[in-house]
């Protein structure tokens, strides 16, 4: 895995670090001397490991701030100490000021602070030096296994999530995942000026197909269905698993009279052709359904918007089903010309 350092300090301090950062196969460097461009820099490409240079203005406080940010406080910061005046005091006062100026870098952000020694011309560096870019090696190795959990984790909650949102038998998104983007579709739409429309659909006399032919061919209609619309639908209409035999499709850039399109190319594609559930089982299955688009009377999470269309389903089954009921009314405000549509 190749680490993605970012370097908070100027070109001479960047040349005083280890050698070994210099190869590329492993570490990617880059390094910012501008505070804001620094911070700009992370949030849109957040590294694995910051090291900061201390006598850089601003340096503790950029620390500071790493740590604030919850989404980015597991990025790894090490404070390299490279003020000549704090590393006279190191030699000057002693183990113990040592400790507790690290204490304090420590307290106010810092993964890791580390004193740099001046690095020497020669063959033979001090064993300090030494030791110190050692030291500077081993907190990048602990910077990198905490980015590498941080990622770990990160895929596994995607992961999670996406199972959350997941309906197992059909693997169309569920009921929650409707929950939670239809009010996303809704902002988009309306921050646009774009129409918005969805239909609730529901396959007729599906309990007695259950209990006809038992549940296992029932979930097996239910895949089978879920094909045939996925493979009819637009590249922008999403579909949900609502409940049960019931199913949500959200049709986004969709007027009133291009939902009604839509639905019923829909009822037609479902009723013209029987669904195999195997070699000797073959059944006729039809499907009504309900169409609303959004209005600007709507609230913003869609739960009258789905009323709606719901209420329009109702009435499609109760006025005999393997039909589409909706109405053409437009996103427009005082207008009332509903119409349902057979």
């Amino acid at each position: 895995m190749n680490i993605s350092i970012l370097v908070f300090g100027g070109d001479h301090f960047l040349a005083t670090l280890p050698d070994q950062l210099r190869d590329a196969s492993t570490f990617s460097i880059e390094a910012i001397a501008n505070v804001n461009q620094a911070v700009s820099r992370i949030q849109i490409k957040p590294p694995d490991v910051i090291l900061v240079q201390a006598s850089l203005h601003g340096s503790m406080e950029f620390c500071r701030w790493l740590k604030e940010q919850t989404k980015l406080s597991w990025i790894y910061c090490i404070l390299v100490e490279d003020s000549p005046e704090l590393l006279a005091g190191k030699s000057q006062f002693g183990r113990e000021w040592e400790l507790e100026m690290t204490c304090a870098a420590l307290r106010q952000g810092a993964d890791a602070y580390i004193w740099q020694q001046p690095k020497q011309k020669t063959d033979n560096p001090p064993a300090e030096e030494t030791a110190n870019e050692q030291l500077l090696l081993a907190h990048l190795s602990v910077g990198l296994r905490k980015a590498q959990k941080y990622r770990d984790l990160v895929r596994t909650n995607d992961l999670l999530t996406a199972i959350a949102l997941a309906d197992s038998l059909t693997e169309l998104k569920n009921r929650r995942a409707l929950n939670a983007d239809l009010p996303k579709y809704i902002e988009k739409a309306r921050s646009h000026g774009d129409p918005l429309s969805l239909m609730i659909l529901d396959v007729d006399y599906f309990k007695k197909v259950n209990d006809s032919y038992g549940h296992l061919v029932g979930d097996r209609l239910l895949q089978l269905l879920c094909h045939r619309l996925r493979h009819n639908l637009r590249f922008q209409d999403i579909p949900f698993r609502y409940g049960g035999e019931e199913f949500v499709v959200i049709l986004s850039n969709t007027t009133c009279d291009d939902a009604l399109a839509v639905a019923n190319r829909l009822n037609r594609v479902v009723s013209k052709q029987p669904f195999a559930i195997n070699d000797k089982l073959a059944i006729n299955v039809t499907i009504s359904i309900g169409t609303a688009c959004l209005q600007p009377e709507d609230d913003t999470r869609g739960t009258s918007l789905l009323e709606r269309a719901d209420q329009f389903l109702l009435e499609a089954k109760a006025t005999g089903r393997n039909r589409v009921i909706g109405c053409s009314r437009q996103m427009f405000p005082n207008t009332s010309d509903l119409q349902a549509v057979s």
